[in-house]
């Protein structure tokens, strides 16, 4: 498994926006067998960054598989708008968890 973060610093007004495709790009993200699980975070301090966790079955999953295919397409046609607000994109692996 590998953890994808995307950290996003959006303008003030699209707070809402960006939370109401997440909402509706979760289903065609969940549709990939390469995608396990997935959450959307809002910052505390500062309500207009998120971080998204996505959590795949592999990076080879997530570039070659879920990128190449019909989900992807839908889902990045729901997030496209959010895209310029990416301030960082990256994978990594859990070294430590615990808990559930």
């Amino acid at each position: 498994m590998v953890v994808e973060y995307i950290r996003y610093q959006l303008a003030e007004n699209q707070a809402d926006t960006f939370v109401r495709a997440y909402e509706e790009a979760g289903e065609p993200l969940l549709a990939s067998p390469h995608c396990l699980s997935y959450e959307v975070s809002r910052c505390t301090e500062e309500s207009n960054h998120f971080i998204v966790r996505i959590e795949w079955d592999s990076a080879e999953g997530h570039l070659s598989g879920f990128r190449r295919s019909a989900e992807f397409q839908r889902f990045f046609g729901l997030i496209r708008p959010f895209v310029s607000a990416i301030a960082e994109m990256r994978h990594y692996d859990p070294v430590v968890r615990k808990g559930a």
